[in-house]
């Protein structure tokens, strides 16, 4: 019998009538013959009315009693839905993530699990009950009550899917699905049928709000096929299937996102040695800050400026660690602005077919929205815009793109179901060996390329347009950009540098040099570099690891003389006779959870 993980948000469980349109859900799906599992949500804002509860009696709560207050309210909902389920002549269960077996650490109001035991969750199926499951919770080896932050109940919810084995796990909600961008934003934001779970940790981490991007790390580490539908009580209507394809195999770009609250740090004239990098972003780790955007631009005259975002809710905390880093190392100056947003496009396509990065540019440009900052991945181009040009930004790329129109030969919502599927099966073996530290990072591999260069233009006007001028002179030789980063401007002037195949670094070079030298500028080049990258699921929610590659450069006496971050993999640019050291010191710093 094939079971079921059904998960209800707090919209859809928000009071009476949806709590038993939620039920007769579940109730419907056990009569197909699926054992159903359902997590649940705290009922509508329950959970915003017991921290304003909390606040009222406490300036501080310690963060062990916020645990053991919050996880009421997934509790009250998980007890009044096996009531609704019994009432409508169901059989049902109520547990709580401690009674499920989920363990994790004690990191109370972020917790991250460690493995769940399925014994009694199996025992209870086969005698005929649904089972419905607190989200959001689990205990500590002391039996504490721990919460798992954001996104919680998604978390649980993939991660019992992954236990147990589940044919699916369809999330509930509000929405039809998952869209191009925000509906609420562009007017023709267009559902997916499916997108891949790599393009979802993207979009998810960028803001996407219908899906946090732990439980998409679930569900790529352990082939979890998620189903993402409304929870309306007169649909049935699929949603979307985020699983291993993408939408489109011939689509460069599947969807954009704007991460609105951004604010950006640059500390101007570090030294460019070793060490530097690390000592700056040791100082954030140990402030708990979540950086986002890292731009690193080549050094020249033996200084580099090094900038990076932040939540602007992080930036007064982020300013007074990085004062400090930048007057350790002997940097010449820390600015910040707090009125910056990103704008991003995301797609599989983009390993494969370039120009995305020009047309991108190109478009802004014709917007007359000036690009701040930039960086990509292989599936990723962000570009950081000031906040007011932001939703305009977003607005200019969906509509370059096509992302309102449907791909010409689009996968369908059953050939990506049964791809999902397959995948699953194909890694039932694996998701067993793997269940315990469930939720601990997984580094999929430490590389070495030695096949690219490195072309770095300084004293760039900072002007709408001239990374599209750039870039489409590149794209005019038949050149494919792999890394590109420009770093935040100063005095009207910003330094850009990108890495290209070492065959064509003198084609790029010459095909850029009389743009940015009518411009005043500056044109330089590598022909031998060394990229090293760490990929991995958990990248963005395990902080430590930039950190850890940093540390593991520095004490092998190796300078960064690049940084490119994404969702699943960060790469640094290092001298090419620094390569294969660069690689022994980082397989070296992740033996321990490298797969």
């Amino acid at each position: 019998m094939s079971l079921l993980v059904q998960k209800f948000g707090g919209t859809s469980v928000a009071d009476a009538e949806k709590v038993r349109a939620a039920a007769r859900r579940a109730l419907r799906a056990q009569q197909q013959g699926h054992q159903v599992v359902m997590v649940v949500s705290a009922m509508g804002k329950n959970t915003d009315a017991l921290v304003e509860l909390a606040g009222q009696v406490c300036d501080n709560p310690p963060a062990r009693e916020m645990d053991v207050l919050l996880s009421t309210g997934e509790q009250v909902t998980m007890s009044v839905m096996a009531m609704a389920i019994h009432d409508l002549g169901g059989k049902a269960v109520s547990l709580t993530g401690g009674q499920m077996g989920i363990r994790t650490d004690s990191s109370h109001t972020k917790a991250r699990i460690q493995s769940i035991t399925t014994e009694r969750m199996r025992k209870l199926l086969d005698d005929g009950n649904i089972i419905i499951a607190a989200g959001f919770q689990g205990v500590d080896e002391d039996l504490n009550i721990t919460t798992l932050g954001r996104g919680g109940s998604d978390t649980s919810a993939v991660a019992l899917a992954a236990v147990l084995g589940a044919e699916m796990c369809e999330i509930y909600t509000d929405v039809d699905g998952v869209f191009t961008t925000d509906p609420r934003q562009v007017a023709d934001a267009r559902k997916m049928a499916n997108v891949s779970h790599d393009e979802m940790l993207e979009l998810a981490s960028l803001g996407a709000g219908v899906m946090h991007s732990r439980s998409i790390e679930f569900g790529k580490k352990f082939n979890v096929p998620i189903h993402v539908r409304n929870s309306g009580v007169f649909t049935d209507d699929p949603g979307t299937i985020i699983g291993p394809i993408a939408e489109s195999e011939n689509r460069a770009v599947s969807g954009c996102a704007l991460t609105k609250e951004e604010a950006r740090i640059t500390v101007s004239g570090v030294p460019d040695k070793p060490g530097v990098t690390l000592t700056i972003f040791e100082k954030l780790a140990a402030e708990n800050v979540a950086v986002d955007m890292i731009m690193q631009t080549a050094g020249q005259d033996g200084r580099a400026d090094i900038s990076f975002t932040v939540l602007e809710s992080d930036l007064q905390r982020s300013l007074a660690a990085v004062e400090v880093a930048a007057n350790d190392v002997g940097a010449e100056g820390v600015a910040h602005a707090a009125n910056a947003s990103k704008v991003s496009v995301v797609g599989l396509g983009m390993a494969t077919q370039s120009g995305v990065a020009d047309r991108m540019f190109r478009t802004l440009a014709e917007a007359e929205i000036n690009i701040e900052a930039i960086t990509t991945s292989e599936i990723k181009v962000s570009c950081l815009v000031s906040r007011e040009q932001g939703l305009a930004a977003l607005r200019a790329v969906h509509d370059e793109f096509e992302l309102g129109q449907p791909p010409n030969n689009r996968v369908t919502f059953a050939d990506s179901l049964a791809a999902a599927r397959k995948a699953k099966e194909a890694d039932a073996v694996a998701v067993v060996s793997r269940l315990q530290a469930m939720e601990d990072l997984t580094i999929h591999g430490v590389a070495l390329d030695d096949s690219q260069a490195i072309v770095t233009l300084t004293d760039v006007p900072d002007s709408p347009g001239i990374a599209a001028d750039i870039f489409e002179a590149v794209a005019a030789e038949g050149i494919v950009v792999d890394m590109i980063v420009q770093g935040v401007g100063a005095d009207g002037k910003t330094n850009l540098s990108f890495t290209v195949p070492q065959t064509a670094v003198s084609k790029s070079a010459e095909a850029v040099g009389a743009i940015v030298e009518a411009l005043g500028g500056k044109v330089a080049s590598n022909p031998s570099i060394a990229i090293l990258s760490v990929t991995g699921v958990g990248i963005r929610s395990h902080t430590g690891v930039g950190l850890r590659m940093f540390r593991a450069l520095s004490q092998a006496g190796i300078n960064v003389e690049l940084v490119s971050t994404s969702e699943v993999k960060v790469n640094v640019v290092v001298l090419d006779d620094k390569g294969k050291a660069g690689l022994q010191a980082l397989q070296a710093a992740f033996t321990d959870v490298v797969e």
